[in-house]
């Protein structure tokens, strides 16, 4: 059975249901599994001795999750090769191959859990009413121990971008 956490975010001010753990600094990253494509999947050992940013959109294709995506595409050259900047949604591969494609994304490696839901549920993201992953971000160091984490209260609001990528810093 999977823990709900009732109440801890919102949509436009609604209350929304959270399915899975609240992660916190200093946790072992959970594992997951996630689509690269349809064919292909990814797991947390795919990152294995990087620094990982996961930053969590409901869906790419709105205003908050493009700008938040073109912004840490913007970032991920200076942050170097030992960084994964990974986005994760519920989106289609389809779509997100198609979205990166018209947005000129190029750093970052979108990543699809629509079959599973695994990050979601994991990671303690997955909103119940709508079986979209919460927006929030994640830093994981290279021995996969959480060094930073947002859940955002409103799915519409910005996440704090200076202090992810603050974080990401510390650890490069």
């Amino acid at each position: 059975m999977s823990i709900e956490r009732n109440h801890v975010s919102t949509f436009k001010g609604a209350p929304l249901t959270l399915v899975g753990p609240e992660l916190k600094v200093g946790d072992q990253a959970p594992d997951f599994t996630v689509n690269k494509n349809l064919l292909t999947e990814a797991t947390l050992a795919d990152y294995a001795g990087k620094v990982k940013l996961i930053s969590v959109v409901p869906s790419l294709d709105t205003g908050v999750c493009d700008a938040q995506t073109r912004r840490f595409n913007e970032e991920a050259a200076t942050l170097g090769e030992n960084v994964a900047i990974l986005t994760i949604s519920v989106d289609l591969p389809f779509a997100q191959a198609r979205w990166c494609g018209a947005a000129g994304i190029d750093k970052v490696e979108t990543l699809s859990d629509y079959k599973t839901k695994s990050f979601g549920l994991a990671y303690g993201v997955l909103i119940k009413e709508f079986q979209l992953d919460m927006r929030s971000i994640f830093v994981i160091d290279a021995n996969n121990t959480i060094q930073y984490v947002e859940y955002l209260p409103e799915m519409t609001e910005h996440p704090n971008y200076e202090a992810a990528l603050e974080a990401v810093k510390k650890l490069v």
